[in-house]
């Protein structure tokens, strides 16, 4: 039984409850940033950024029960990963990085992130970069650079997006990760083009989803996000090997004290048939993608 005394507060984590089901051993919260004053915001953006340093997101590992996570340089530092590299040495073997660089970044330079553990590169449509507007050239010349390492390309885009993107994501030459569920609009969900575009990514066998940021586009909103549950269930049913979670904390899309992590880690449960499936999606696939070791038996 979960007690409010069990955990303490989380900074930008309503709430002290833990998911109604434990989490596997070697689940892996596969989206998340880490934002730490030591290191200074790019000229371009214009937000404060949190103060969200590695020591209150291991508060958040003990309250999920997640020991894997994978640090994405959020858009706020540019092309400077020093705070993500920081983070990877604090958080040891356990953790993996997924960097932001510009379309001329040097082989050395990929070699340095490379030796540190991060194995992908965040391709942003969405928010402000550094450089200005990404393009879909900026894109496949990223996807060439990485492929020698065997790291992934993830990418952050709309919806409408995604459906442009379709021919170019297809013939990247990494595998491709799609961000926070390309934020589909749960009122279109599975009817949607997108959905379709997704599916036809997955089922080409060289994309993986990410089940992360399902606040972004419901309406009904905590604890349940019930709108996105047709959505995040035809994903799971139709390429379970093909998914991973993400908490996306300190949560920076959202109004403060709005997102409980123990209800997405609740919502995954919901969307799964099975406890074998949540855990296939939150050890077994990580694994693979992030590159790593198999579970250890309990």
């Amino acid at each position: 039984m979960n007690h409010p005394s069990d955990t303490q507060q989380v900074p930008h984590s309503v709430g002290t409850n833990r998911p109604a089901t434990g989490l596997p051993r070697d689940a892996c919260d596969s989206h998340m940033h880490i934002f730490d004053p030591r290191f200074a915001a790019s000229p371009h953006w214009k937000r404060q950024p949190p103060r969200a340093e590695v020591a209150a997101y291991r508060l958040l590992q003990r309250r999920l029960g997640t020991s894997r996570t994978v640090v994405v340089n959020p858009s706020t530092y540019g092309t400077d990963n020093a705070c993500t590299l920081d983070a990877l040495a604090q958080l040891g073997e356990s953790a993996r990085g997924v960097a932001v660089v510009g379309h001329d970044v040097a082989d050395g330079e990929l070699d340095r992130l490379a030796a540190q553990r991060v194995c992908g590169l965040r391709v942003n449509f969405v928010t402000p970069q550094s450089w200005g507007a990404t393009t879909p050239g900026m894109l496949t010349t990223l996807a060439r650079k990485v492929a020698r390492l065997g790291w992934h390309i993830q990418v952050f885009v709309h919806p409408e997006q995604l459906v442009e993107l379709e021919p170019i994501l297809a013939r990247l030459p990494v595998p491709l990760v799609i961000d926070h569920m390309a934020r589909i609009d749960p009122a279109e969900g599975v009817r949607g083009e997108a959905y379709a575009v997704a599916r036809r990514l997955i089922d080409s066998g060289n994309a993986w989803m990410k089940l992360s940021g399902v606040y972004m586009r419901s309406r009904d909103g905590a604890p349940a996000y019930a709108d996105a549950f047709d959505l995040g269930r035809a994903l799971v049913n139709a390429a379970p090997q093909r998914l991973v979670w993400g908490s996306d904390w300190p949560h920076t899309t959202e109004a403060p004290g709005t997102v409980n992590d123990a209800d997405l880690a609740d919502v995954l449960a919901t969307w799964c048939d099975s406890t074998a499936v949540r855990d296939r999606i939150l050890v077994d696939n990580p694994a693979k993608l992030y590159g790593f070791a198999s579970s250890s038996p309990t």
